[in-house]
């Protein structure tokens, strides 16, 4: 049967050759041809395996990280597992995708890296906002803000906190939110947070000596 089928399959192929007016028709009326449209968004690869016929193996893409700027006015140093602060995060991300002037850091990462940051540590960027301006100036709490919200085109929405005594209440407000966010938003302490994180780094590391805790 295997011999019987190769032959049909080259008579076939020469009678295309000869003829180019049937090639636009063998894929309609072949059995065996594949007539799925592959999604947009999808790459595939077909694998030969002689004599059988395979299916395309559809593969998705991968999906793509938060674009990180070249030319980045201001870093943003966030906590991703903070819920409430992900929703300014995200907000001033999407804004972002027009000006591309804000770096996106979480310090929540276990790749996070002081030294990439102008040495802030975990424990010290959980303490307050904290954004670095390209010149490798550090800026916190309210004026972290006003910086970063400028350059995403609402810089209006802090204008007030630039005038006394409004400023100074502001910082105070802030200073508050950022003592208690951990208990606001149900999370542990950040000595909990700090042990949870160091015994998982060790964990990981196991005996590296190259791992920095």
């Amino acid at each position: 049967m295997a011999t019987r089928g190769a032959a049909a399959a080259a008579s076939t192929i020469w009678k295309h050759r000869r003829n180019p007016s049937l090639r636009s028709l063998s894929n309609h009326f072949n059995p065996n041809f594949n007539h799925r449209i592959i999604p947009n968004g999808f790459k595939y690869q077909v694998r030969a395996i002689q004599g059988t016929s395979v299916d395309p193996v559809i593969t998705p893409l991968k999906n793509r990280d938060e674009p990180k700027p070249q030319n980045w006015k201001i870093k943003m140093l966030y906590d991703g597992d903070c819920p409430l602060c992900m929703r300014e995060v995200n907000m001033l991300m999407e804004r972002n995708e027009k000006h591309g002037t804000i770096k996106f850091v979480d310090i929540s990462s276990n790749d996070y890296s002081p030294e990439d940051n102008q040495g802030l540590d975990y424990k010290t960027v959980m303490g307050q906002i904290h954004a670095i301006q390209s010149d490798g100036n550090v800026v916190t709490g309210v004026e972290a803000f006003r910086r970063l919200y400028e350059e995403v085109g609402l810089g209006w929405v802090y204008t007030i906190t630039k005038f006394e005594p409004i400023g100074k209440l502001a910082d105070v407000v802030y200073d508050v939110w950022a003592k208690y966010r951990l208990q606001v938003t149900g999370r542990p302490s950040l000595e909990a947070i700090l042990e949870a994180r160091k015994k998982d780094k060790v964990e990981t590391c196991g005996e590296s000596k190259d791992c920095k805790i």
